[in-house]
This record gives structure tokens, C-alpha cells and sequence, in this order.
């Protein structure tokens, strides 16, 4: 299962805001980008944590790590640097869930009109 949903540009902007590098002293996580990938697994497939496959690690390290992630605000940073130049590739715009309201449309507003008519 060597197929990442990260392209090596998206990571390479990510990887200076990730926890755990080779630098810092003490214990650090093995590897940032799997960790990064059974995250976005977990919020691709919708599934609980004890269903994460076994190639990321086990699933109560990866939460673990996760927490303690969410706790030191490292997702808002890789957040921030990747939302700094959006490519905008998904960005589109659906007619069928934008909706106009019947006065943006020229639409007669009854309550104007029962007003008029009551003078």
C-alpha cells in the first residue's frame, strides 16, 4: 500500500510544520508523512480509529500522536501552509445547489404589492 494521496510538492510544503523531526531531541515519530496519510485515510473513509490498516502503525499510537497533535496546533499550521497559494483545481460552482432568492430573480414581493393595494 504504497500509493500516498500527498504529491511530493504538497509534502515538501508540509514538512517543516510536522512534530518529531531527526533534529529534535527525545523520541520522535517514525515517519511524519505515513502518520500524515493514515490521518487523511481516517477522514477519507469515515471509518473509526481500530479500523486503520496495519500499514500505518497501530491505531492507538496513531491517535495518540493525532491528539497530541490537535492539542499543539500543528494541523492549523500545515493548514496555514498549504492554503498560503491555493491552485484552486477543485473550486467550482454548481448550479444546482446555488440558489438565488426569488427577489434577486425580479420576482414581485406580495407584502409591496398588498401594501399598495390596502392605500
Amino acid at each position: 500500500m504504497e500509493r500516498f494521496v500527498l504529491t511530493d510538492a504538497q509534502w515538501a510544503k508540509m514538512e517543516p510544520h510536522c512534530l518529531g523531526k531527526a533534529t529534535d531531541p527525545g523520541r520522535s515519530g517514525g515517519d511524519n508523512r505515513r502518520f500524515i496519510e493514515a490521518v487523511l485515510w481516517i477522514v477519507r473513509t469515515g471509518s473509526p480509529w481500530r479500523d486503520l490498516p496495519a500499514f500505518f502503525g497501530q491505531w492507538n499510537s496513531v491517535f495518540k500522536r493525532y491528539r497530541n497533535w490537535v492539542k499543539a496546533d500543528v494541523f492549523v499550521r500545515l493548514f496555514e501552509a498549504c492554503s498560503e497559494a491555493p491552485d484552486m483545481e477543485y473550486a467550482m460552482v454548481d448550479a444546482t445547489i446555488v440558489k438565488v432568492h426569488r427577489h434577486g430573480q425580479g420576482a414581485k414581493d406580495p407584502m409591496r404589492r398588498r401594501a399598495a393595494e390596502l392605500r
